[in-house]
């Protein structure tokens, strides 16, 4: 199993490393592979998230301050994902739309935006080691799904910080992703802590995904993001069956 992670997250920095030579997505109208990529991770947060996070709300009962039903905990997680990726992108679309002097200010949203995309990264590369289910099949449907939803978050990195983040970004986004899987083999694995990052996972991959394929501008393909969604969809049942 060690083997096929330690695969799984060489192809996770390769994407990184090397996506922004597939010219190919870089078209207008959206490339198609970038939809469907995005409707392959949204059919993987729907059908194996969710239904993992409906697995594990007794944890979370159990170990949470919170004064709500399990219920309630786990998806209150999935939407504060959702709304911390929501408040980044929308602080740094303002600033680059001119509210900030070019320059430092910038270079600081760069480092900003840079660093939260390591910490999901790091994240990812944590819930590889840490699933819910340990069968080779849900690592590689998560290895599958995460894989394509790189490719989209790298494009969306690449189209807003060009350059800075081709020089720069690209190798602390993969950095980030080995730290990630390095913490989950050597930390002690805590049940309360891994379901709860695996709804704030889903939030936000939600967010990430549709951000980057509801904008008009980017001309968004809906058929190949259907593709995406009924192809996963299909594959998990069939593995199910």
């Amino acid at each position: 199993m060690l083997r096929i992670e330690g695969g799984i997250i060489a192809v996770f920095c390769l994407i990184h490393l090397f996506a922004g030579k597939l010219r190919v997505l870089e078209r207008v109208p959206r490339s198609r592979w970038l939809s469907f990529a995005g409707g392959v991770s949204v059919a993987y947060v729907f059908l194996v998230l969710f239904p993992e996070i409906a697995e594990i709300q007794v944890s979370l009962e159990s170990h949470s301050p919170i004064a709500l039903s399990s219920e309630h905990q786990a998806y209150l997680l999935a939407l504060v994902g959702l709304s911390v990726f929501y408040g980044a992108e929308r602080l740094v679309k303002g600033r680059k739309d001119g509210h900030e002097q070019p320059g430092e200010h910038k270079q600081g949203v760069f480092f900003m935006h840079l660093g939260v995309f390591a910490l999901y990264n790091a994240l990812v590369g944590y819930l590889l080691v840490h699933r819910e289910s340990a069968e080779v099949q849900s690592l590689v449907f998560y290895g599958l799904a995460m894989g394509l939803h790189f490719l989209v978050n790298d494009y969306g990195m690449r189209k807003i910080h060009a350059h800075r983040y081709h020089q720069l970004g690209r190798w602390i986004l993969a950095i980030a992703i080995v730290a990630g899987w390095l913490a989950g083999l050597a930390l002690e694995e805590s049940s309360a802590l891994v379901h709860g990052l695996f709804a704030f996972l889903a939030g936000s991959t939600i967010l990430n995904v549709l951000k980057e394929e509801l904008p008009e501008e980017r001309e968004s393909r809906f058929i190949p993001f259907a593709a995406g969604v009924v192809l996963f969809t299909l594959l998990v049942i069939f593995s199910a069956g």
